[in-house]
């Protein structure tokens, strides 16, 4: 990329402050990522402005993005949102733009399905989800939207999951439906 995508996406001040937040989080949270060293995610993240800019949005969306594994096959970091609870920056959101039209009266600004495209980034899955949830205790008083296969999402349906009671729960929702406690969790892969 040239320096002038790299400026519209990311001054330089943004770029130092990501990369100092990405390292802090990373060696404060090891247990999330075992094995794997700082120096080899550091040199795929500063040669990728693409993908800088989509941790950048992660983060200003109160996401708090950690590497939670490596791609043992392709050698790919693999980033989630690793917040507490659902990212503040996202709520208040329906599943996907068909929910959001769908909405009569108080339609929300946005959509998980949109906005994790704008940012670059996926949708957890519920296997993700559960996977993360291995790490922490995620969700514990909020919920996330997660990828809904097509059959129900055909239906109307969409699919949000929390924990509670020390346990993973996956719930079903209308699409169209928003909650000021509910957003959704991503993922980006190095």
């Amino acid at each position: 990329m040239t320096m002038s995508k790299l400026t519209k996406d990311l001054s330089p001040e943004q770029h130092e402050e990501l990369i100092r937040a990405l390292k802090t989080r990373f060696e404060k949270n090891m247990n999330r990522h075992k094995g794997l060293e700082w120096d080899k995610l550091h040199s795929k993240l500063v040669s990728n402005t693409e993908i800088l800019y989509s941790l950048n949005e992660m983060e200003r969306t109160d996401g708090e993005p950690d590497v939670v594994s490596q791609d043992k096959k392709t050698g790919e970091f693999i980033f989630y949102d690793c917040s507490a609870e659902s990212p503040k920056g996202r709520r208040n959101v329906c599943y996907d733009r068909q929910g959001q039209e769908a909405r009569k009266s108080f339609k929300p600004q946005d959509n998980a399905i949109d906005m994790a495209a704008a940012m670059g980034i996926e949708i957890l899955t519920e296997e993700q989800y559960r996977e993360l949830q291995k790490l922490g205790n995620f969700d514990t008083k909020t919920s996330s939207w997660v990828k809904t296969p097509s059959n129900i999402r055909k239906l109307g349906g969409a699919l949000f999951a929390d924990r509670r009671y020390d346990t993973v729960f996956v719930y079903h929702n209308s699409a169209p439906s928003y909650y000021s406690v509910r957003s959704f969790r991503g993922s980006l892969r190095v």
